[in-house]
């Protein structure tokens, strides 16, 4: 596997840079349980790779010739299309103390020093993962919403033409029978666009529940975020009520 291999679109991809063979064979058999893993032999095939396609994490060895892994990992944290993917900096154990300071001023999210365990490593990469399909979930509810309020607004608005009966047993009024066929197709479309409102504002809160319980960064700050959307939708729905 190679980084000119793609990704299938519905798998999370994960980017491991080293420029020895037989690290990246290690790495793959520790991670490529967890998602699609795509390998780069340098610091430039890692960024090409990247711009060709969305990963949710990328670790980078440290000690490769021409660019290093904190030249890599700076260039990836340059770019628009990359600098919010996490890092991990890999390297052996006989390196300077200052390395890891090093990765975490160039943007890394984490150092992990050669030899590894596996099973921390793979808790690791998975804790990226995991925040990686969740944010991707909020930001597929995010574009549902607003496709429903961008639908919603070329709606005309009903102005009903008599006020509301005054008592339960009084029959509310609508004018001529004319006036009766121009109202009543428009009801159901309104009940059934409350409906929707209903559907997505249980769907953020899923998504909500979903990243408190997240112990990844960035996971309560994405839940602050869906809090909005469930307020924002809340509003809504009481202005088509009213």
């Amino acid at each position: 596997m190679t980084a000119t291999q793609p990704a299938a679109p519905e798998t999370t991809s994960i980017l491991i840079v080293d420029d020895m063979e037989e690290n990246l064979v290690a790495l793959e058999a520790v991670l490529g349980s967890l998602g699609h893993v795509v390998r780069a032999h340098s610091g430039e095939e890692a960024l090409k790779a990247m711009l060709r396609q969305e990963f949710a994490v990328v670790l980078i060895d440290v000690l490769m010739p021409g660019m290093n892994g904190f030249e890599t990992a700076a260039n990836i944290k340059g770019l628009d299309q990359t600098k919010d993917v996490p890092i991990i900096l890999l390297t052996g154990a006989a390196v300077d103390p200052n390395y890891a300071y090093r990765g975490y001023t160039v943007g890394a999210a984490d150092f992990l020093i050669k030899p590894f365990d596996p099973w921390l490593l793979r808790t690791k990469v998975n804790v990226f993962l995991d925040l990686f399909r969740k944010n991707r979930q909020l930001t597929d509810q995010s574009e549902q919403l607003k496709r429903l309020l961008t639908a919603d607004g070329g709606r005309p608005t009903v102005t009903p033409s008599a006020p509301p009966p005054t008592c339960a047993s009084t029959q509310p009024s609508y004018g001529t029978d004319d006036e009766d066929t121009t109202d009543s197709p428009e009801r159901p479309a309104l009940l059934d666009d409350t409906g929707r409102l209903s559907e997505v504002v249980g769907q953020l809160a899923q998504a909500e529940l979903l990243l408190r319980d997240a112990n990844g960064p960035g996971g309560a700050d994405l839940a602050d975020r869906v809090v909005e959307l469930e307020q924002a939708v809340g509003r809504l729905m009481t202005e088509r009520e009213t």
